[in-house]
């Protein structure tokens, strides 16, 4: 599967943007999804992720209350919906797909790197104080 992450940009702290993955090749919609992000000198982390179905999802801590991650199967997308941005959430964030055949069989959101095979391009986000 082709991961296509698109929607970062520049904005002040407290500000808002909404993050897409448009997947291609293959649909999604067996597949738990995650959104990574990573900043300069660093590792890159999971921050959030949603099961195959879209029932169960997960959240860093530094981010809860202020992203929402939602998925449209029909339209094998995958969203990230950012709110009361940081300066801290500067990085360029990546979408991900699991091909593990157990999140394909069980509807949980995926918590681990290792979770993830298929990884596409980031888009930058850098908030400003």
């Amino acid at each position: 599967v082709q991961l296509q992450a698109s929607g970062g940009g520049s904005v002040q702290a407290g500000g808002s943007l909404r993050l897409s993955c448009a997947a291609s090749g293959r649909t999604i919609s067996r597949s738990g999804m995650g959104w990574f992000r990573q900043a300069p000198g660093k590792e890159r982390d999971l921050v959030s992720s949603i099961s195959r179905s879209g029932s169960n999802t997960y959240y860093v801590d530094s981010v809860k209350g202020r992203f929402t991650i939602s998925r449209d199967n029909d339209k094998n997308t995958v969203c990230l919906e950012m709110n009361n941005l940081k300066p801290e959430d500067t990085a360029n964030y990546y979408c991900a797909a699991t091909l593990l055949t157990y999140f394909r069989l069980n509807d949980v959101s995926p918590r681990r790197s290792d979770d993830f095979a298929s990884w596409g391009q980031g888009t930058l986000v850098t908030v400003s104080s």
